[in-house]
């Protein structure tokens, strides 16, 4: 019998060959596959890597164009809301000044290139372009993509926020530009329209702004094509005609390519550096999601940030007060919100200029950072506004200690470069005790207390009470009926004699306004005029009692009229060519009309206080010091002004009988006047024996209850036929 241990043995090791081979074989397959699969599943991370890093790269440069566009349309608002912008850009003699702040500003600057001013018929009135004039039409350098930003601009209203920006090609390439109304800061704007004008600002975009957005960015290879031009990844620049001018175009960073090439050698050499490379992958992505993370904490951060000061901004300020409302829910503290207004910071601004109140904000910011708790937050919400808000276990001492020492801080001096500017401010206080009262309430009352502090007098602090709410839907309701009493000349004027003090015949009458408030009935002047002067009415009230009386005295052409007027009409630039109109319009003898000024503003504005009444007298028009010697009356002001009559305050009349030092006063007071040729008339004469002593005096004109109360026009008008018919008595008696 055979022996089959041979054969045994044989087969035996062909099965254990193939089986090893086999396994081999199936490993070599498996190591294939998973590298396949790996290489496979490496290469469409690395393709969606290179298009997350695209779509990144296509958004950042979306938000740098539109951040380019928007600096110079924060800079055309710097420049064309400016009260002395609007003083000068329409001035005869302003254009010295426009060349000066607007064309000559141009040159070498980051934010604007090229300075325009226009007409309402867009004919130029200066064009600069790098600090330099340039010649050639407008339409000749820019697309008709300019026109359709300036149509939209000179549709908007003066209140309208009348700024447009965009892009636009011109002859030296694609630019951003804006064009704005040129108009007060707070957006009143006495020019009548078709004598508007416009100021534009164009920037560049060039190679080397192109070449600095990208190194900004971190965008390499970025550059300018034409719109045909076909890109995978781009962004379109269109002007305001939807026209597309170009596209910004860039060199993709590829990143997982260059991950893919460098891990792909050491995979198909040995499958155990998948493993590293994956782990290098998590470690890379790690990082850049950190990166990636801080970025995007970086920018939330910036975006609740005020840039001027640093200090948080609205929103930082929403943010930081729910927080502290919601601890205040757990741990039952009271939350404290201070609302700041900041008293002549416009003044120090109009004065000296937006530089000057830059450094005046920043030094404000850095004082209240050093007196505020440590855990208390700051914020700038406004142009001078500040907001405070803090936790405390002591309720409202803590807010009112705090107060006093801010109050304290703003009340001193503070040097800003050379000069020297004092403010003060106004405080708001509100409180949420264990924090029962939401963020949204708690501001606006901090805010609804504020402007009641404004409203006492300023440079004090108020704390919130629920009374203010129905004052304030009072004050809301009454300002909206005075409006439309205006608007509607429902308001009506009476008029109080002047008598002569040594005749003791009506020389002329003052004109004072009266409301009957439809359901209420009477509203004294003391109450709405103060509405007024807030709520921006005053100038719209003040020319009506103007138009209204001039048109009523033109019956009377024995009288003169005297009108009172506002420190807010006083301080548009634009009032005389107001009165101007008025005067026109009413046929009127100038001279017969007198203008009457409280010496408040004039401590405020010496130098705005003497240009207006120099433009005024050039009218032809008379100018009255009122309320003299209840204020802070000097000889100074009687003679820098120039004033053609004053008048002596009731407050010195009234005790001249019972009191030797006020008869001193008085007689003095007149005496100053006297000797600098100025006529004086005394008001609040209730007596005749005041009258004969004030008469004595040198007073040479008298106003008071004694000579007749305010009363309408036909009145006046019957006192003045009685008047004509004595002369005319008199006339007959003596030719007889």
């Amino acid at each position: 019998m055979p022996s089959t241990s041979g054969a045994r043995s044989k087969i035996t090791g062909i099965g254990r060959h193939t089986t090893v081979t086999g396994v081999l074989f199936s490993f070599a397959i498996v190591v294939a596959v998973v590298t396949l699969i790996v290489l496979n599943a490496l290469g469409h991370v690395a393709q969606k890597s290179n298009i997350l890093d695209d779509e990144r790269s296509q958004e950042t440069m979306s938000g740098a164009l539109k951040t380019f566009e928007e600096q110079l349309g924060a800079t055309l608002n710097d420049y064309a809301a400016w009260d002395d912008a609007a003083e000068n850009v329409y001035a005869a003699d302003g254009m010295a000044w426009t060349i000066s702040n607007y064309g000559e500003m141009s040159v070498n600057s980051s934010l604007f290139n090229m300075a325009i001013v226009i007409d309402d018929d867009k004919r130029p009135i200066m064009v600069y372009r790098d600090g330099k004039p340039m010649d050639g039409l407008l339409d000749d350098f820019f697309s008709p993509a300019l026109w359709t930003l300036f149509e939209k601009v000179k549709a908007a209203g003066p209140q309208d926020s009348p700024e447009a920006t965009g892009f636009v090609d011109t002859k030296a390439g694609t630019a951003v530009v804006g064009v704005a109304l040129v108009r007060e800061k707070s957006g009143s704007l006495s020019v009548p329209p078709g004598k508007h004008r416009y100021l534009i600002f164009v920037r560049d975009l060039d190679t080397r702004r192109i070449d600095e957005l990208g190194n900004t960015y971190v965008i390499g290879g970025l550059k300018k094509v034409a719109p045909e031009t076909e890109a995978r990844y781009s962004v379109v620049i269109s002007d305001a005609r939807n026209v597309q001018l170009g596209k910004l175009v860039w060199t993709s960073r590829a990143p997982g390519d260059i991950g893919y090439s460098e891990v792909r050698p050491k995979v198909v050499q040995a499958l155990c550096l998948v493993g590293l490379f994956f782990v290098v992958l998590l470690v890379i992505g790690w990082l850049a999601g950190r990166r990636l993370k801080a970025e995007e904490v970086s920018a939330r951060e910036e975006a609740l940030r005020d840039r001027l000061s640093g200090l948080l901004n609205r929103d930082g300020l929403r943010i930081a007060v729910d927080d502290l409302v919601a601890r205040a829910l757990e741990t039952k503290q009271s939350v404290l919100v201070l609302y700041l207004d900041l008293d002549g910071f416009k003044e120090v601004n109009d004065a000296y200029g937006h530089g000057t109140g830059d450094q005046l904000i920043r030094a404000v910011a850095a004082g209240l950072q050093v007196l505020i708790p440590g855990d208390a937050v700051l914020a700038r919400i406004g142009g001078d506004e500040f907001a405070i808000a803090f936790s405390s276990d002591v309720g409202d001492a803590a807010a009112l200690q705090l107060s006093e020492h801010i109050l304290d801080f703003l009340a001193e001096p503070l040097e800003i470069g050379r000069r020297v500017v004092v403010i003060g401010a106004s405080i708001g206080i509100s409180a949420s005790p264990e924090g029962m009262v939401g963020r949204e309430e708690l501001v606006r009352r901090a805010d609804l207390a504020m402007y009641k502090a404004k409203e006492a007098g300023r440079a004090r602090m108020t704390l919130y009470d629920p009374a203010m709410d129905a004052d304030r839907e009072e004050r809301n309701a009454l300002e909206l009926d005075l409006r439309m009493a205006i608007e509607g000349g429902d308001l009506t004027l009476v008029y109080q004699p002047l008598i002569d003090a040594a005749s003791h015949e009506m020389v002329g009458v003052e004109a004072l306004v009266r409301w009957n408030r439809p359901g209420h009935g009477p509203v004294s002047p003391e109450v709405f005029i103060p509405v007024a002067e807030t709520s921006g009415l005053i100038e719209a009230l003040g020319l009506f009692v103007l138009r209204k009386a001039c048109e009523t005295v033109k019956q009377w052409p024995e009288l003169r009229i005297a009108v009172n007027v506002s420190p807010g009409q006083f301080r548009n630039p634009a009032f005389a060519d107001y009165v101007r109109y008025v005067l026109r319009q009413a046929d009127i003898e100038p001279k017969r009309v007198t203008l009457e000024v409280t010496e408040g503003y004039m401590i405020q504005n010496p130098q705005r206080t003497r240009q207006a009444i120099e433009r005024l007298k050039t009218l032809g028009i008379k100018i009255a010091l009122d309320d003299f010697g209840s204020g802070f009356s000097s000889i100074g002001y009687l003679r820098q002004f120039g004033f053609d009559r004053i008048k002596i305050d009731r407050s010195l009349v009234m005790d001249i009988q019972e009191s030797d030092s006020q008869r001193e006063m008085l007689q003095a007071t007149v005496a100053l006047a006297r000797s600098l040729d100025i006529p004086v008339t005394a008001e609040g004469i209730e007596t005749e024996e005041q009258a004969i002593a004030v008469r004595l005096f040198g007073c040479d004109t008298l106003q008071g209850y004694f000579f007749g109360r305010p009363m309408p026009a036909e009145k006046i008008t019957e006192l003045v036929l009685e008047a004509r018919g004595r002369k005319m008595n008199n006339r007959r008696t003596n030719a007889a």
